[in-house]
């Protein structure tokens, strides 16, 4: 069955281009992202786990690891680090899965069959300190991510636990936010001291409480 927001994360042990690995033990206490490959030697992947390498240290000022998956053996991941640290200027500083037996792939419903029987698409997990599911995205093959995205998604998730707030469209980081409706305008004067104001009674915005 496919994982739902609030699920538990999965954990697995499994080989990696950095040695084996317990999935809950990496994370530790801090969140994590576990995106998935279709295989090896494929031109968009080598473009993202690229980039992802780039923007690592903006992934740790947010206390996130980063793991990556592609169906094929740890050999081969060495083999295609090589590529990628050639071809987008960069070294990748962060594991990614060898999973040749499927086993994460099934366990993280990663193969979608209409889409290929062999390969997985491009899968997205955000886990929180808690290890349950807080995000889940799937793209097709044919399309990169975009992981500045995730970053502003991060940013929201990681606000968004802390305070009764919301995030609206197209936020990012430092802007306005939306105090959620169970919170009444009585205890929000106590929650916001930089105060709020009304659009409407379900739409209040205050400024980001933890700037």
């Amino acid at each position: 069955m496919a994982l739902r927001l609030g699920d538990e994360a999965p954990n697995f042990q499994a080989e990696t281009s950095e040695g084996k690995i317990d999935f809950h033990e990496y994370l530790g206490q801090g969140w994590g992202i576990l995106f998935s490959h279709p295989k090896d030697y494929t031109p968009v992947c080598t473009t993202e786990l690229g980039y992802v390498a780039k923007i690592k240290p903006e992934f740790e000022k947010r206390n996130v690891k980063v793991i990556a998956l592609s169906v094929d053996p740890v050999d081969s991941h060495k083999g295609w680090i090589s590529d990628i640290n050639e071809t987008q200027g960069t070294i990748v500083n962060y594991p990614i899965i060898a999973d040749a037996d499927r086993k994460v792939s099934n366990l993280y419903d990663m193969i979608h069959p209409n889409a290929s029987e062999t390969t997985t698409v491009r899968s997205v997990f955000v886990v929180g300190p808690d290890k349950k599911v807080k995000l889940t995205l799937t793209y097709p093959a044919s399309t990169g991510r975009n992981f500045d995205e995730l970053l502003r998604v991060i940013d929201s998730l990681q606000l968004t636990s802390q305070f009764s707030v919301a995030t609206p469209a197209n936020w990012k980081d430092g802007e306005d936010t939306i105090i959620v409706p169970s919170v009444s305008d009585e205890d929000a004067k106590k929650k916001f001291p930089k105060g709020f104001r009304t659009i409407k009674p379900y739409l209040r915005y205050t400024p980001q409480p933890n700037k």
